[in-house]
């Protein structure tokens, strides 16, 4: 590869580095916003949603330049893919969070590292570097310091746990897999879905004007500003790389907690944050070309300008 090439390349990653980064962060507040909420989960759900559609939508006019009908019209299998998936792990989230601990989803979410990665090696024979398996060992050893003890998820929040996990886990390897496709039609598509199942059982009439300002925040910032840093990283980076940063958000997500409520974090939970942002240096601060495979696989071309269709 030429050094031109090279840079690009390095480039691009440091570029998807950001972005995901800047995912985690605004996934981060969606615990102190929610627990805001006085309303049903069902107008949770579709609260959230619609304004995360309203957000989405403004993000596909801005990516497509002007071509918005045709960029929902020209949607194919893998966009309608990942529009379910994601509906499915955002409102499997949501639901979940009512039925067990924050502590508890958010270990099946940081599990997601290892789904996306065993997917794209079976699936499509990704490589998954060395650095890239230590850094996601160190990383559930924080995981399990952070969220180790009693109270495991039981019942139905287990298994939405779990849902959410493996949803997730493919849709970021359908979308660095089908980088050639604008996956941000599907993203918005993924919210309005949420919003024809669970509009039905909302109940608009309880919102007051203190819900509404949650949800537009939630919907906006959270979601919307969430997952379009989602489309743009996921592009260019490896799906292992991509769900590891997004491991910030559970360390992120007690911090918030703290400086709102004053609520001071377990020990264990610091000492876990701290072997969790280590890991995610660990990963961020290599190169791919310097990492040893553990298969070996072809090389890839540079991962294509995220602005692309």
């Amino acid at each position: 590869m030429s050094s031109r090439a090279l840079f690009g390349a390095r480039t691009s990653r440091r570029r998807g580095q950001v972005y995901i980064v800047l995912a985690a962060l605004a996934w981060s507040t969606a615990g102190v916003l929610q627990r805001e909420l006085e309303v049903d989960t069902a107008t949770q759900i579709a609260g959230r949603a619609v304004f995360a559609t309203l957000a989405l939508f403004a993000f596909v006019t801005l990516m497509e330049r002007g071509h918005v009908i045709s960029a929902f019209t020209s949607m194919r299998a893998a966009s309608l893919a990942v529009a379910a998936l994601t509906a499915v792990a955002s409102g499997s989230f949501i639901v979940a969070l009512n039925h067990t601990t924050v502590a508890n989803v958010l270990f099946m979410q940081a599990v997601s590292p290892i789904a996306a990665a065993l997917i794209a090696w079976v699936a499509l024979r990704e490589s998954i570097s060395r650095r890239t398996v230590v850094a996601m060992a160190v990383a559930l050893v924080g995981v399990g310091l952070m969220v180790g003890g009693p109270g495991g998820a039981q019942g139905l929040g287990l298994v939405l746990s779990v849902v959410m996990m493996l949803a997730f886990a493919l849709g970021v390897v359908i979308t660095r897999h089908r980088r050639d496709i604008s996956m941000a039609p599907a993203i918005c598509l993924s919210q309005v879905f949420l919003v024809v199942v669970s509009g039905p059982f909302a109940g608009p009439g309880t919102i007051g004007s203190r819900d509404l300002l949650f949800m537009v925040i939630l919907g906006v910032g959270q979601m919307g500003l969430g997952l379009a840093f989602l489309t743009l990283g996921a592009r260019l980076l490896p799906a292992a790389e991509v769900a590891l940063i997004t491991l910030l958000e559970i360390v992120l997500a007690p911090l918030w907690v703290w400086l709102t409520i004053s609520e001071t974090p377990a020990t264990a939970t610091l000492v876990g944050g701290v072997v969790l942002i280590a890991a995610v240096v660990l990963q961020a601060g290599g190169e791919e070309s310097s990492d040893e495979p553990v298969r070996g696989e072809p090389a890839r071309a540079p991962p294509l300008s995220p602005h692309g269709r």
